[in-house]
């Protein structure tokens, strides 16, 4: 074995599938009562939604005791005539005006500041005072304080102010439980701008940069309570600058729209502004406001101007208003037919999303994950982003030219992917010295982070890469052309691993590649340890970050990136869309040869279809009996968790290294994708066998949800060929799926992988999409099941609320797959275990239902997709676009210990501590100067759950989407 081999130290980057999971992670925890417990310590927060003869309730139980509480009795009394209805999370009863809630069998145990949320739905007249105490066990819960109500109320969101010009912040805010305002700290995203300690409370910011600013105002009670606004983004531009009230206006055929303009700064002398129409579609002229003038008194008032649609036409037109010595505003005004309600709507939210102000985008035009900073989830921190995050931009810009005939956005944001989040040649050197019969060394997954770091195992066999000559020949390179699955946008951790570059350090600009999961299936994000993609041993201990992960004699400075599948088949998704939807405009050349990367990465993407180390599919059992592929006996044909690639960083006596997955998820499959890039033509690979593969995937993931689906109709986890991720001994009666075992919860357990509804929801969209496109029978036969167990989980208020399935819980297991007679699963069972308003998830549950009423004609599916459209677009605007306010009990993990051994010391490269000590929040100090960070320690010192409304970028993107294809396909 060449020496240089055995140093492929921390190449199980099985992790990077977590990049496309956007749910909160749950907190599981398991205790034993000790035999003196400490008093019960409790409290409940109570809110409602009140519709004037009913509402909903939402409780969530704090245990405050140092103590876990095993099994629990909420009691609490109305003082009306409210009206239980039904329950959801526990076992509700009424009896006169008391209210019972019992625990569920799954959430009986309350760890120690960990906390559990029930709730019901009432009907009621007259007044609805909300309850006055609450008991667990009999214990009277202490009241939980609440913080105080923060609001921003200057500057307006979207303003332009001139670089030396003082911009004015005001805020006002009201404490509750009689406590008082004592200070109102004012932000320019996580940087300190002042402090005001009396009201009203304002400051004069000066100084700030050119470009966009998220500002927000934090106000701190006297009870030590504090709570952050929501944000406003502001732009400084370098000079006088003409300012619009949007950047989209969609106007009906034969109708008019208006919009707003004025100066961003005083003028010494009157200004006039000219509006007129640059580019674009002619039916669409200036009827009003063409020509305004601003004094220098009235500079600041807005002046309409009116745009007037004809009668037929479609498409975009640029409008530019002008003056001297004064920058632009561009508005890009859009002629929609007089019913396409949806597609203004559309329009609308993407007129937020992408306005700069509003904090989506870096300086770079990469999307954030989140505007927020302070938000854990997969990634860790809101201003990461993940190949997920660019694939709903390809997305959301596909739908974008749909809409208005514009493709350049579409082509633009492949661009920014290609150049940002697909690794260059630089950054991945070493590939030339791939060797396709030896893929990789063996390594066996482990169940927990402290059994790590794992021993390569050079005596296990690899299967062969049957498919790294074809793609040389095909495309005349030895590099991936993949997505990395995680990227530090702003360099918060200071790796400066940005395109090109390994380990620049603090001081470097634009984004980081970073990679985080890396121990195992119950490593979860509060267990992790960051680590940069290019590891040159300049931060973390000896041989950086490397012997964390693996054990090995000696380690070589590397480079290693991981994909996430489902990120890429939504990227060739979108392509396929922009695709079709240019060609029915006559436009298909506008977009054929980004089509034509799309058709590039599908063919890369086949490397998910692989077992981690090539093996041969079914019944592998132990490393060394399980045998070696030969070729594609090596392939499943699935969207499995990930695939990874790295190599040595020295190009002169370099190595390089691929691996597949052996687990695959029922929520990664994308029978979309599938199709296209085996029979739609422009999406053919170029590879000799890459359309045929894709075709047997495209069988094989049909055959796998009908595998999967639950007997009420739900799609379960999904199957493995590598038992415990080390090809283990499985327990006796695993059901399989040619030969690959039934996993209930593949790859990750901390939360389970199955629980979250986000999942069913993503991938029938999908699912729902291929059968609208070609009427497939095997798809219709999955949807048909799926949609009426969903409906059924829906309730939709009389107020437009409404509340879909958040977390499931499965039992049993599927029949052994029979591909020429299926089981009917009575085995496998799915319950709800709670509901959520969460409007992401909620919006890819209407396309879901939209495709597949499109299709078939099913009238309740089109009718609860309207509900769901119009009752978040009803209830949850707010000035950054749809959101809710969520609780995040699992933010007590802050403090969670991330295991380090003993034997490593080292350092982050801001200097925080890596050792035996560390903590989630130790290895992440930065999140102490975020204006939220207040809200994690009034939690972590016992007080009530934090609650956030957070814009994730994908939650807007899908919910703009969902409006976008009820427009095209029920409007």
């Amino acid at each position: 074995m060449d020496p240089s081999r055995r140093r492929r130290g921390a190449r199980r980057l099985w992790t990077a599938a977590l990049a496309a999971l956007a749910l909160p992670l749950a907190m599981l925890s398991t205790s034993t009562t000790p035999a003196q417990a400490a008093a019960l310590q409790c409290s409940v927060d109570y809110k409602t939604n009140d519709w004037g003869s009913g509402f909903t309730a939402d409780l969530t139980l704090t245990n405050r005791g140092t103590d876990p509480i095993s099994g629990w009795a909420l009691t609490y009394s109305y003082a009306g005539n409210q009206k239980l209805t039904n329950g959801w999370n526990g076992s509700w009863s009424q009896s006169g005006q008391q209210i019972t809630v019992n625990n569920a069998s799954y959430n009986g145990t309350i760890a120690a500041g960990a906390a559990v949320g029930t709730g019901a739905q009432f009907t009621y007249s007259g007044t609805n005072a909300a309850p006055a105490s609450f008991a667990v066990n009999g214990t009277t819960c202490v009241g939980a304080h609440q913080p105080p109500v923060t609001v921003l109320t200057s500057p307006t969101a979207g303003a332009v102010y001139t670089q030396g010009d003082a911009v004015p912040l005001a805020a006002t805010a009201a404490a509750a439980d009689n406590a008082t305002i004592s200070k109102i700290e004012f932000y320019d995203d996580t940087t300190l701008l002042g402090t005001d300690t009396s009201s009203p409370y304002t400051l004069s910011a000066t100084g700030l940069s050119v470009g966009s600013h998220s500002l927000v105002a934090k106000a701190y009670d006297s009870l030590g309570a504090s709570a952050s606004s929501t944000p406003v983004g502001i732009t400084v531009a370098s000079g006088p600058a003409v300012v619009a009230s949007t950047n989209q206006l969609a106007v009906q055929q034969g109708k008019t729209g208006t919009y707003s303009l004025k100066l961003s700064t005083q003028p010494s002398a009157n200004v006039t502004v000219t509006t007129a129409r640059t580019t674009g579609n002619t039916g669409l002229t200036v009827t009003g406001g063409a020509s305004l003038t601003f004094t220098p008194s009235s500079w600041s008032t807005a002046q309409n101007v009116t745009i007037t649609a004809n009668a037929s036409g479609t498409g975009a037109a640029t409008f530019e208003s002008t003056a001297t010595g004064h920058a632009k505003a561009s508005v890009t005004a859009t002629e929609i037919a007089g019913t396409k309600a949806y597609d203004a709507r559309f329009l609308d939210l993407y007129g937020k999303i992408t306005n700069p102000a509003n904090g989506y985008f870096s300086p770079e035009g990469i999307p954030y994950h989140s505007v927020e900073t302070l938000i854990v989830e997969a990634p860790d921190q809101g201003h990461e982003t993940t190949s997920e995050a660019y694939s709903y931009l390809l997305w959301l810009q596909a739908m974008y030219g749909k809409i208005t005939g514009d493709w350049t956005k579409f082509n633009g944001a492949w661009d920014i992917m290609e150049k940002y989040m697909i690794p260059t040649h630089a950054d991945q050197p070493t590939n030339s010295f791939y060797n396709a019969s030896k893929p990789a060394t063996y390594a066996p997954e482990l169940d927990t982070p402290n059994e790590y770091p794992a021993k390569l195992d050079t005596g296990v066999s690899v299967g062969s890469d049957p498919i790294a000559g074809e793609l040389k020949t095909a495309y005349g390179t030895d590099d991936v052309y993949g997505m990395h699955w995680l990227q530090d946008v702003d360099n918060t951790y200071g790796y400066g691993n940005a395109p090109g570059k390994c380990e620049a350090g603090p001081t470097d600009t634009g984004p980081s590649y970073i990679n985080t999961f890396q121990r195992g299936s119950q490593e979860s994000v509060w267990e992790t340890v960051p680590q940069p993609t290019c590891d040159a041993f300049k931060y973390g201990g000896t041989n950086g970050y490397l012997d964390l992960f693996t054990g090995d004699a000696s380690y070589a400075k590397q480079w290693k990136f991981t994909n996430a599948p489902d990120a890429d088949a939504r990227a060739v998704q979108a392509a396929y869309w922009a695709d079709v939807w240019a060609e029915a405009q006559g436009k298909g050349s506008d977009v054929s040869a980004t089509v034509g990367k799309a058709a590039k990465m599908g063919d890369y993407l086949r490397y998910s279809m692989y077992d981690k180390y090539f093996k041969k599919i079914g019944n592998c059992v132990g490393p060394t009996a399980c045998a070696a592929g030969t070729g594609k006996d090596a392939s499943h044909y699935l969207m499995s968790w990930y695939y990874a690639w790295g190599g040595a960083t020295d190009t002169s006596a370099g190595w390089a290294w691929r691996i597949g997955s052996s687990h695959t998820h029922g929520g990664y499959q994308n029978p979309l994708a599938a199709y296209a890039l085996s029979s739609y033509a422009d999406l053919k690979p170029k590879s000799t066998t890459g359309q045929a593969d894709w075709a047997k995937s495209l069988s094989r993931q049909l055959e796998f949800y009908r595998w999967l689906q639950s007997s009420e109709g739900a799609i379960a986890g999904g199957a493995t060929n590598s038992w415990a991720g080390r090809y283990a001994t499985p327990p006796t009666g695993p059901s399989t799926f040619y030969g690959m075992y039934y996993d209930q919860q593949p790859v990750y357990h901390d939360p389970p992988s199955n629980q979250w509804f986000g999942f069913q929801a993503w991938s029938m969209e999908r699912v729902a999409e291929y059968y609208q496109q070609t009427g497939n029978a095997s798809a219709k036969a999955v949807l048909d099941k799926w949609v009426d167990w969903a409906l059924s989980k829906t309730t939709i208020n009389p107020d437009g609320t409404f509340l879909i399935p958040s977390t499931l819980q499965w039992s049993g297991q599927p029949d052994t797959w029979n591909a020429s007679s299926p089981g009917a699963n009575t085995g496998l069972h799915v319950t709800v275990a709670d509901y959520t308003n969460d409007v992401g998830v909620a919006a890819a549950y209407a396309k879901t239902l939209t495709y597949y009423a499109a299709k078939s004609g099913d009238t309740e599916a089109k009718t609860t997709a309207k509900a769901l459209l119009d009752g978040m677009w009803a209830n949850n605007q707010d000035a950054l676009g749809i959101a809710v306010p969520e609780t995040r009990a699992d933010y007590n993990r802050f403090d969670d210990g991330v295991y380090v051994p003993s034997t490593f010391s080292g350092k982050m490269p801001n200097g925080d501590t890596i050792n035996s000590s560390s903590t989630f929040a130790s290895l992440r100090s930065f999140y102490k100067n975020d204006p939220a960070w207040s809200k994690i320690e009034s939690y972590l010192a016992g007080g009530a759950a934090p609650v956030f409304t957070y814009h994730r970028f994908w939650a807007q993107a899908d919910i703009a989407l969902a409006m976008g294809s009820y427009a095209e396909l029920l409007e």
